[in-house]
Order: C-alpha cells, then sequence, then structure tokens
C-alpha cells in the first residue's frame, strides 16, 4: 500500500453540528455535506474531505487545522468576507499580517476561524526564482 495515493480525511471537532454546517456550506460555500450513520458530515474538496465530527468539549488546537491553496488570496479574503468570514491579523515579532495577509517565504497566508474555533487557513504559493 502507498499512502501517498490514498484519500486523505481531515477531522474537526466540532461542538455544535449544525452550526458548523452552516459556516462551511453557506460561508465557504462547500457542496452539501454527506451526513455519515456515525454522525460525522463529510465535504468533498479536490483530492482531500474534511470530516465534521461531533465532540462536545470542541478543540483546544492552537495551530492552523486545514488550509485552503487558492490562486488569489486576496480576491478569495473577499469574497469570504462577503460571506461573513472574520479573518484575524498579526503584529508580533518576525509575523506580522498586512490586510489580513502575512508572507511566509514561499507563501502568502491568512487565517481565520470557524464557528467551532478550528483555525483555518488560505494559503497562495509565491513562484519562485525562474518560475515561469
Amino acid at each position: 500500500m502507498q499512502l501517498d495515493a490514498q484519500q486523505v480525511t481531515v477531522m474537526l471537532p466540532v461542538r455544535d453540528l449544525a452550526r458548523a454546517r452552516e459556516f462551511y456550506e453557506r460561508a465557504l460555500a462547500l457542496p452539501t455535506g454527506e451526513e455519515k450513520l456515525d454522525g460525522k458530515v463529510v465535504y468533498r474538496c479536490g483530492g482531500t474531505e474534511i470530516a465534521l465530527f461531533p465532540k462536545p468539549e470542541g478543540t483546544k488546537a492552537e495551530h492552523t487545522a486545514l488550509s485552503f491553496r487558492v490562486a488569489d488570496i486576496r480576491s478569495s479574503i473577499a469574497e469570504l468576507e462577503g460571506r461573513g468570514v472574520v479573518f484575524a491579523d498579526y503584529d508580533l515579532p518576525g509575523f506580522r499580517t498586512v490586510e489580513h495577509v502575512c508572507v511566509l517565504g514561499s507563501e502568502k497566508a491568512a487565517w481565520f476561524n470557524d464557528t467551532e474555533g478550528n483555525i483555518l487557513c488560505l494559503h497562495e504559493d509565491i513562484p519562485g526564482p525562474g518560475a515561469l
């Protein structure tokens, strides 16, 4: 078995599944999730699945749980803001956002939380030297 050829599912805990579904389907505009017998709701995004699963205590992760690669981060931010998504801004030593965007080496990134406290991200690759 080669794991690099297998479907990947990102598991995100949620306190309130109905509230989380509203966010993922309305604000992020993902297609309606598939309800599973065990209570999960699964979304298909490219070659990845996102599974929301009920967890009464929610999540305490202090890191990015999920990042969506986008072609144009600024237009993607504007589109999501138009649907009510609120982006975080940071001003820390070595880590600062300008209009929600931080440049991190080979990518631009912007962060926001879902309704359940999971940290989500948009990222745009920055072409390297010699790229077309």
